[in-house]
């Protein structure tokens, strides 16, 4: 990877989906989705659009050239008495200003998504205000705007006090220059009470695509030069970009190409399974192969695949439209949901791709979220990420890469595949069983911490003495995090709760009794003796 350093210190700019390739049973090079990208494309769902609509209309509406004004190194009132037109974002800023007025100086790094009506005329403005706030601009980059009534989105990343940070932001809303202004915090402006969905329809305001490798935007994808393939992907990314929680996941009616690619795969995969893959996976390949769900002759539907999974473990399918941010896919496995994508990979690179596409999804991740252990593990790793800061989301992602990508583990003395970049990458499947690589027991401290590769096969894999003895050892270290608050899955509810009062934990606790008392009588039965 070219810039090993800026990966390592914010690894949730990668996508926690990285990409798979072999090609002709040889390794390819993975795609550094952050340093190699030739546009690092932002797509921001507005989750707060209500609350920015109303600012709107709140705000005189006057336009305040920035030329003109002033910059105000210190506001009349740095409280938050009126919250009248923030965002959550803004009022999280704020309150960390009145709870701690000395903090008010600290330079805050934070993004600003920009909805720009004059194009670079308005992009000039924006500039020049947060020069006049002492602001300072580390990342600038725009792209085609895709609302009506502007003609440019930015997203421009800058540092400066918090004070400034709120002046700025003031002013911007009131000009007339912007369609909308939103900010997104970068740095943890407070721990103490950090958001993070708490239902599955929240998932909705957690669809951030940090990065994009796409066939329009790199001319090595396989499909770069191929128009009517990139139409294709863009087409179906469309149709992820309108999914809602409570929808029925989209139907792809893909074509004769898209389902001749699928075939290539999934005979090889077929193939090697019986002798590499571990005992879950195999259950669950034949059981999608009695359901009729895994044919060679054509893609699965998502929405087939969704209904078949949460028969067997609760979990269900979200469409994606691409590469989500760390935080936001982990986000999604607390509530047992798997977001996924829906395009193919190109036909002339059917054992390639540079990165997830529906394939790898449906035959590598898919299986095993069907298995009752597996998918146990696969929230809990989402539940450790609620609320954790981004130096411990980094190592979960880690965790994540290791494990549910490329872990193996032990059956009757044998190395099994577990992980789905390699279930759906044959050639690398091959390179993990061999003595080529080195082969560690898991530990998910050490694990955590290990760089990992993006360019070629993995050196390293790490070998679990069997699911259960995975998740153990990960709820071990789990309790070692710094978030300072406990959380679990309401089933019942299908929200997360945080254990933060006297109240919830005796009602986990009543819960637990009745449950204990269950298994007690059930034991008690199995052990009697029958009555003739």
């Amino acid at each position: 990877m070219a810039a090993v350093a800026a990966a390592q210190k914010n690894r949730e700019m990668f996508a926690i989906k990285k990409s798979y390739s072999v090609e002709n049973g040889y390794p390819a090079r993975r795609r550094s989705l952050v340093d190699d990208a030739r546009f690092e494309t932002l797509v921001v769902k507005q989750t707060k659009q209500t609350v920015l609509d109303e600012a709107r209309l709140r705000s005189n509406d006057s336009s305040v050239e920035p030329e003109n004004e002033k910059p105000v190194q210190q506001p009349e009132e740095p409280t938050n008495k009126d919250d009248t037109g923030l965002t959550e974002e803004e009022v999280v800023l704020s309150n960390a200003i009145s709870e701690d007025p000395e903090s008010e100086k600290m330079n805050q790094r934070a993004a600003l998504i920009l909805h720009l009506k004059e194009g670079m005329n308005s992009l000039a403005r924006v500039l020049k205000s947060i020069e006049k706030y002492q602001g300072v601009v580390v990342h600038l980059e725009t792209r085609p705007t895709q609302n009506q009534g502007t003609q440019l989105d930015a997203l421009v990343k800058v540092d400066m006090s918090r004070i400034n940070m709120l002046q700025l932001l003031k002013n911007l809303r009131q000009s007339q220059t912007l369609e909308h202004c939103t900010l997104i915090g970068e740095d943890n402006i407070s721990a103490k009470n950090p958001w993070f969905p708490r239902h599955a329809s929240e998932l909705d305001d957690c669809n951030h695509l940090m990065t994009k490798y796409e066939p329009d935007l790199d001319m090595n994808h396989p499909g770069f030069a191929d128009k009517v393939y990139r139409a294709r992907r863009k087409e179906i990314a469309e149709i992820a970009f309108g999914y809602k929680y409570g929808d029925p996941v989209p139907y792809i009616e893909y074509t004769e190409t898209e389902n001749k690619t699928w075939r290539s795969v999934f005979t090889t995969v077929e193939e090697l399974m019986p002798k590499h893959a571990c005992g879950e996976y195999r259950t669950v390949f034949r059981l999608l192969q009695k359901e009729g769900l895994f044919v060679p002759d054509h893609i699965p539907q998502l929405e087939d695949m969704s209904k078949f999974m949460q028969k067997h473990t609760g979990f269900t399918l979200r469409p994606a439209a691409g590469l989500l941010t760390a935080r936001d896919f982990l986000a999604s496995l607390a509530f047992r949901i798997f977001q996924s994508t829906q395009y193919i990979r190109h036909i002339n690179s059917p054992f390639h791709t540079p990165e997830p596409d529906a394939i790898h999804e449906i035959l590598g991740h898919m299986p095993l979220l069907a298995d009752p252990s597996f998918a146990q593990f696969s929230q809990e790793i989402g539940l450790a990420s609620l609320g954790a800061s981004d130096e411990e989301i980094e190592k979960l992602s880690t965790v994540y890469w290791f494990t549910v990508e490329f872990g193996l583990c032990k059956e009757a003395g044998e190395t099994k595949v577990y992980g789905a970049g390699l279930l759906s990458a044959y050639g690398e499947l091959l390179h993990a069983l061999s003595d080529k690589p080195e082969h560690r027991p898991f530990d998910p401290a050490s694990t955590a911490v290990q760089p990992y590769q993006d360019q070629e096969y993995q050196p390293i894999y790490y070998v679990a003495e069997s699911f259960d003895d995975m998740k153990d050892k990960f709820r071990r270290w789990v309790s070692g995090m710094s978030r300072p608050f406990e959380v679990r899955f309401n089933p019942h509810t299908g929200r997360v709760e945080v254990l933060d009062s006297v109240e919830k934990l005796e009602s986990l606790v009543h819960q637990l009794n009745t449950e204990v008392l269950h298994l007690s009588n059930a034991i008690h039965k199995m052990k009697a003796p029958s009555i003739c």
